[in-house]
């Protein structure tokens, strides 16, 4: 039996979520937002560069055919983060997690031992989140994708307890991916809007996450974070410092915060083998998993190249191709998974 190769980090694009937003009071302001932090230039790029991955966003077919190129056996599918739409008020919100749900949840039908999916709650409404999520799980999804934070709140606000509970409750995945930083103008340039603003980003929400103590109340949840966790890993050690000499950063949470990455799960996609493997050692390689941002350029296009040039041992290495997905998916590791990883072939 071959421990299959697992992807957690793949989206897919929704046309038809787009279009229901569209005209909506409200959109315009959220695309001027988009476009004071990203700046002209950064958004002269992103247009054409997802026109040439619509295939791969939307066509199961070329997804398929993407994934046997990088030797990879299964994706877990999560809308673009640009379909979050936390603008809209709770009638429209409800019909965009509904459609997102839906959708996503199609698309991973037409090739169910190779395709997992996740979908989306409205975090700018948390009365709706567990009803959300409720919905992504009756339509066969494996829980939902998050944004670092909503207007004007944050994951350790209270309103947000029940969605927590229920996550825990029902073993459901939640997929941290932040959309948009709030440091704003500040990185308009040089797209420092995503290479500074996604890390800062994944680093408050999960800072929010351990000192408000959501960590201690909810042990079982299983949070994935995108790209690596930002720069909290790798800087762990601040925070343990604030947690031992402040009284005001050891009030929330019970335990030094280093000691909370070891109940989280982390992608792979940190862009250097040297972080790479220093993630793999302040989280332990069991809370490492495979992730790629397929198909997007700020993403790699050799996951397993990646991850091999790391040089972890034999044992971290394949836990974190697909072993320690395999079991957060609870995959069948009776199918007979197509692709059979020549690990040395992958190496970059």
């Amino acid at each position: 039996m071959t421990t299959p190769t697992v992807d957690v980090h793949a989206h897919i694009l929704l046309p038809e979520v787009e279009a229901l937003v569209d005209g909506l009071p409200g959109l315009a302001g959220a695309r001027a937002l988009d476009a004071r932090r990203n700046g002209p230039a950064a958004l002269a790029v992103n247009g054409p560069m997802v026109r040439e991955r619509v295939a791969l966003l939307t066509d199961v077919t070329a997804r398929l055919a993407a994934m046997d190129g990088q030797g990879v056996d299964v994706q877990l599918v999560s809308p673009s983060p640009s379909h979050y739409h936390y603008w809209t008020d709770g009638e429209a919100a409800e019909k965009v997690y509904r459609l997102a749900n839906e959708a996503t949840a199609a698309h991973c039908s037409a090739a169910p031992s190779r395709l997992r999916g996740l979908g989306l709650v409205p975090l700018q409404h948390p009365g709706q989140t567990v009803r959300a999520l409720e919905h992504a799980l009756g339509l066969g999804l494996l829980g939902v994708e998050i944004s670092s934070h909503a207007p004007a709140r944050e994951l350790s606000d209270p309103a947000y307890e029940p969605f927590w509970a229920r996550a825990e409750e029902s073993g459901a995945i939640v997929f941290l991916h932040p959309f948009g930083c709030t440091l704003d103008e500040r990185l308009d340039r040089w797209y420092l809007s995503n290479t500074v603003g996604q890390p800062t980003e994944n680093a408050v929400a999960l800072s929010h996450l351990i000192f408000s103590g959501v960590l201690d109340r909810h042990p079982g949840l299983k949070l994935v974070a995108a790209h690596g966790g930002g720069y909290l890993p790798t800087h762990i050690g601040r925070s343990d410092h604030a947690w031992t000499t402040r009284p005001d950063a050891g009030a929330g949470c019970a335990r030094l915060p280093s000691s909370y990455l070891k109940q989280l799960y982390f992608d792979s996609l940190v862009h250097d083998p040297q972080v790479l493997r220093e993630l793999v050692r302040v989280a332990g390689a069991d809370r490492v998993l495979l992730g790629s941002d397929f198909p997007f350029d700020m993403g790699t296009e050799n996951p397993v190249g990646a991850l091999r040039a790391a040089r972890l041992s034999d044992a971290d290495l394949h836990a974190v191709r697909g072993g320690n997905a395999a079991t957060l998916l609870d995959l069948d590791l009776d199918l007979d998974f197509a692709i059979d990883i020549d690990i040395d072939r992958t190496v970059t």
